[in-house]
């Protein structure tokens, strides 16, 4: 359990290194974008809700009193959105960054940029990598998720479903994080599964540890940027060295 207790150990450490000064850009700024998209959903929503509250009094002034409940209505709503949506917005706008975060963060514990991270400015052509590596990811994903799922359709495989989809979303959480120090060093995606394949217990403790946090409230809103902090350093200290001809 060694390993397994070690590769947990690097989600935490996720948490040191982004506030480092250098790193918190990479996480702000999809922050902050996903902050005023919602922002400004809610205040277009809050807009088109007093045209209506508006509308109906004009047409029966004695709906007027049904301002009271809408609005309370809304902001719950609001809420709800909010917190069930807001990490899933966090992701997908993020993405493109966590390849230059990686880069960031080799680039402040080994004192070597790798040839991949090319700053803010290299942010276009980070998106459209991203994008091709999600896809191959999520292709993945798929093809062994949907067996695993019927396992709990199965009788008496039942009792043995919940543990294995917890180890695959581990494994996966592994192989979702480490692909980007990986990638950024030119490792193909089969490549590097077969290096996390040969140390499958500090693999699927990190991926324990980022999915745990991914179900965490609040916690979760950050979940990606520390799993992409904690995966450069688990790769710089345990995996570079590793050889995948």
């Amino acid at each position: 359990m060694g390993d397994f207790s070690a590769g947990l150990g690097y989600v935490f450490a996720g948490f040191r290194l982004i506030a480092r000064p250098g790193l918190r850009l990479y996480v702000l700024v999809p922050l902050l974008l996903n902050t005023l998209i919602f922002a400004g959903l809610i205040v277009y929503g809050a807009g088109r809700l007093d045209d209506l509250i508006h509308w109906l009094a004009a047409q029966w002034a004695w709906l007027a009193w049904v301002a009271w409940l809408l609005w309370p209505l809304f902001f719950l709503i609001a809420l709800a959105v909010v917190f069930f949506c807001f990490s899933l917005f966090v992701n997908l706008i993020a993405a493109p960054f966590n390849g230059l975060l990686s880069a960031a963060v080799e680039a402040q514990l080994s004192g070597i940029s790798p040839e991949a991270g090319g700053g803010l400015a290299g942010l276009p052509a980070e998106i459209v990598d991203s994008l091709a590596s999600e896809a191959k990811k999520l292709l993945y994903f798929l093809v062994r998720a949907l067996p695993l799922l019927l396992l709990f359709l199965i009788p008496f495989l039942q009792a043995v479903a919940p543990v294995l989809w917890f180890l695959f979303a581990a494994w996966m959480m592994a192989v979702e994080y480490l692909d980007y120090p990986m990638g950024n060093r030119g490792m193909l995606f089969p490549a590097m599964r077969r290096v996390l394949a040969g140390r499958p217990m500090l693999s699927l403790g990190f991926g324990a540890g980022v999915f745990v946090l991914t179900v965490i409230p609040v916690c979760n809103f950050i979940a990606m940027p520390v799993a992409v902090a904690g995966a450069t350093a688990l790769d710089l200290a345990r995996f570079r060295a590793v050889n995948t001809d």
